[in-house]
């Protein structure tokens, strides 16, 4: 049996949408223009994402798959960019980071046959990945930056006894990738107990047999850890030289 959502089954659905609302209202949040902003993009930005990829679909050019593939990459970066409290050349950093996670993982899906190269496939996978590297990516510099300031005082004294930025920096790092990583594998501990995810409730609705649901989501969950592991190492061992200048001095 096929899912049916109708113009009627949707307004009803939005229907929930109030109770943000009151519940923004009630306990006095300041969220209810948020929220009615928040599902007035949503709808506009859906429709016409909607209506872009049924096209893209149609025609089924390899050039327009990967120009969409890299304006996802790069709306991606803008985002990421936006969380690095200003860091010098974080939106390089940023692109270059997940386009590397998102072409790795991508490039090895492919290779060993898990998807093909076709838009109803490269496009979505791509924005699953881009995303998910984004979050961690920010997770990355927020926590760099917070530690950088809570540290500085160990990084000079490790500065001043003769360490090179690297070593200096070397627990800041770590730390920081870690941060970028944890949702990731925390989410992957608790999938299939705690949360069934929306590529495989997608594919159950849709009809398709459980069993092969799962094996699509274990193939998501992969390539998830694999993105936001490269993602995260890459931005954070580029960024964290930002905090220096020419002379290896820290500038905060």
């Amino acid at each position: 049996m096929n899912l049916a959502v109708n113009d009627l089954s949707l307004f009803f659905a939005g229907m929930l949408v109030v109770v943000a609302l009151f519940i923004s209202y009630k306990e006095k949040l300041g969220f209810t223009k948020d929220i009615i902003i928040s599902v007035c993009r949503a709808i506009i930005q859906l429709i016409l994402v909607g209506y872009l990829l049924k096209y893209v679909f149609q025609v089924d050019n390899q050039i327009l798959t990967i120009v969409m593939a890299g304006i996802i990459i790069l709306n991606a970066a803008l985002n990421a960019r936006k969380r690095s409290n200003h860091l010098r050349n974080s939106f390089l950093i940023s692109l270059t980071a997940i386009a590397c996670s998102t072409g790795v993982t991508i490039g090895v899906l492919v290779l060993s046959g898990a998807i093909r190269f076709i838009p109803s496939q490269i496009i979505p996978i791509s924005g699953m990945i881009a995303s998910n590297s984004m979050v961690a990516i920010g997770l990355c510099y927020r926590n760099m930056d917070s530690l950088f300031h809570d540290q500085r005082q160990a990084v000079l004294e490790k500065l001043a006894l003769g360490s090179d930025i690297k070593l200096a920096s070397k627990n800041i790092v770590r730390e920081s990738i870690r941060t970028g990583m944890a949702p990731t594998i925390d989410s992957a501990k608790t999938v299939g107990i705690v949360s069934l995810p929306g590529m495989m409730s997608g594919l159950i609705f849709a009809g398709v047999d459980p069993v092969h649901a799962i094996k699509y989501q274990i193939m998501v969950t992969f390539m998830l850890l694999s993105a936001t592991s490269i993602g995260s190492v890459i931005a954070t061992y580029l960024a964290y030289k930002s905090y220096y200048n020419e002379r290896k001095q820290l500038t905060i």
